[in-house]
């Protein structure tokens, strides 16, 4: 726990204006709250001792003094809380998107076994529990150790003997907060990533409505949904129940405190002869002496939400950024578009492989294709291309240049992706076409509308280029949604482009008018083309068939056709049904 404050201190250093002044304003507070109840005892002693007229100006200037007093603890207050408020909640702000800016660079691997829902529940729920541990937790811990040691130490110079005995449950406290502490952090852990398990299964379930309705599911997903709400909160009611036991367990020997002053001060009074002026400030320093006591658990209870919070943000800030700029990686230059495998292997971890020894050469403007059946490696391939992946050996250039070697953004810039599950932002097309180049004119939108012959789509609709997609496209069909993410492509002007399975969803017309839009950058862009549909790829200047992880046949179209092997028998295949090529 102390290395993950110490690990969250270095996180909120860039706030430590905002909290020194709420430290200071919160020491003001608490001197300010020391201060009143020794004015109140010497006013007591005054009218003990009988009220003369020269006494009153005394007391005018004491009830003077006690007001200045209040109002500076409503000040000290407000500066305290909304200080140390403001840096708490700029801290969750930037631990927000510094945690979402961190998910966003991983590479892809790292998503396999993590759920959505669950990657926003750490970045919205957990951050929001800082909140407690620096808003909260901190300050009040600070003002009641100051407010625990002043008010001893006024104790201690009104009895010494009363002083000690007030002491006596203070180690039983402590005691309990430990146990308190071992026992209910498991608790808050297991209701946190219930609470991210319970985010990913909404967000499964929302993205997936259209399955779920048409199936009929919507009574199994509701009580799917009501496992997961309610295994959340069985997590929280464990933690709350030693909470509620410990609570009044820390006020019960508080009050034994109490019980123990009040009997001993009665004794002393008439053994010693103790002055009702000094009882009277001690039971006022009593009530300050014991509120930060049993405000520990509060505070224990906030501090193992929070710690249960913080290391499941830091889990993600502290991931391993398993692919990355090397030192001293340079950026890729006026790229022309050559593509080299050099015997290269990819495995998802160690027992999954999927390429093996794979080697080719794509010549600068020219298009390649990837044919063979569903998972031999091909899109895997394509995502090695733009290093979203490592290769397991080999190596891969780009006009000569080894992708370890070049900075990831400078790659990427000049690659852009058309892939088969085209994702669009819910906003408008001409903010979907111009994504990638913000600074893109209408007229160089619609340009590149054309070349992906979808201006004449875009034009029939209601409002036109500015038309909203709804989420994900909702809006658009399959085909336009593809051709939205060619001109997307086309417009960003990239050396290379990747289309993975770009007319797998379309019907005949549709993928007629994609193939144009092909054909009109085709020896303008290096293109690596997977397909399923031969009929997509039969002008590719190369064609590889990849079975297995590996490269069995490579040529053009006519040449693989007259080899006879895997290439000639899909194309038959699909000849007898209607969608090859002769």
């Amino acid at each position: 726990m102390i290395r993950t404050l110490w690990r969250l201190s270095r996180e909120a250093a860039r706030y430590r204006g905002l909290y020194t002044l709420a430290i200071l304003s919160t020491l003001a507070l608490t001197g300010v709250n020391l201060a009143a109840p020794r004015v109140l005892s010497a006013m007591t002693g005054i009218v003990e001792n009988g009220v003369e007229e020269k006494d009153l100006k005394t007391i005018a200037l004491m009830t003077a003094a006690l007001a200045a007093l209040y109002l500076l603890r409503v000040l000290f207050r407000f500066l305290s809380n909304y200080l140390a408020h403001k840096a708490a909640w700029h801290l969750v702000g930037d631990l927000r998107t510094k945690t979402y800016d961190k998910l966003e660079r991983m590479h892809l691997g790292y998503f396999h076994d993590k759920q959505t829902g669950d990657l926003m529940s750490r970045i919205v729920n957990d951050t929001r529990d800082f909140e407690l541990l620096y808003a909260h937790m901190i300050p009040e811990s600070l003002t009641n150790l100051v407010t625990f040691f002043g008010v001893l130490i006024m104790l201690l110079t009104v009895n010494w003997k009363l002083a000690l005995i007030t002491c006596a449950p203070i180690p039983l406290i402590f005691l309990s907060g430990v146990i308190f502490s071992k026992k209910v952090r498991p608790y808050f852990r297991v209701s946190q990533k219930k609470m991210g398990e319970l985010n990913g299964k909404l967000q499964d379930n929302l993205s997936g409505i259209h399955e779920i309705q048409s199936f009929g599911r919507e009574d199994y997903e509701t009580e799917r949904v009501n496992e997961k709400n309610f295994g959340h909160i069985r997590a929280m009611l464990k933690a709350l129940k030693i909470s509620a036991v410990f609570h009044p367990s820390v006020e019960f020997i508080s009050s034994l405190g109490t019980v123990l002053v009040v009997a001993f001060g009665g004794y002393l009074a008439w053994r010693d002869g103790l002055r009702v002026a000094d009882i009277v400030a001690f039971l006022l320093y009593l009530g300050l002496f014991y509120a930060p006591v049993t405000g520990l658990a509060n505070l224990l209870e906030n501090l193992q939400q929070s710690m249960a919070g913080a290391e499941r943000v830091l889990d993600v800030l502290d991931a391993p950024q398993e692919i990355a700029d090397r030192p001293g990686a340079e950026e890729l230059k006026n790229v022309r578009g050559e593509i080299v495998f050099d015997h290269v292997s990819f495995s998802y971890g160690q027992d999954i492989p999927v390429l093996k020894d794979v080697s080719f050469r794509c010549e600068p403007g020219k298009m390649l294709a990837l044919v063979g059946p569903t998972g031999v490696g091909k899109t895997t391939l394509t995502q090695l291309i733009s290093r979203f992946y490592e290769p397991t050996s080999g190596r891969i250039l780009i006009d000569g240049h080894d992708l370890r070697d070049v900075t990831m953004e400078s790659l990427r810039r000049n690659i852009s992706p058309v892939l088969q599950d085209t994702f669009l932002f819910n906003g408008t097309i001409a903010e979907n076409i111009g994504y990638a180049v913000p600074e893109a004119s209408a007229e160089d939108i619609e340009a590149a509308a054309r070349a992906a012959n979808i201006h004449e789509d875009i034009m029939a609709m209601p409002d036109g280029y500015q038309t909203r997609v709804g989420e994900r496209g909702l809006r658009l069909s399959g085909g336009q949604k593809q051709r939205v993410a060619i001109a997307r492509a086309i417009l960003r002007r990239s050396p290379i482009i990747i289309l993975d399975e770009a007319t797998a969803s379309v019907d005949v017309e549709t993928e007629r008018q994609i193939q144009e839009a092909i054909a009109g950058i085709a020896g303008k862009r290096t293109i690596i083309a997977i397909a399923h549909r031969l009929s997509t790829v039969r002008n590719a200047d190369t064609i590889l068939v990849i079975e297995d992880g590996r490269i069995t046949e490579s040529g053009s179209h006519e040449e693989l056709v007259a080899l006879g092997g895997s290439y000639a028998r899909m194309n038959r295949i699909q000849n007898s049904s209607g969608g090859g090529i002769a």
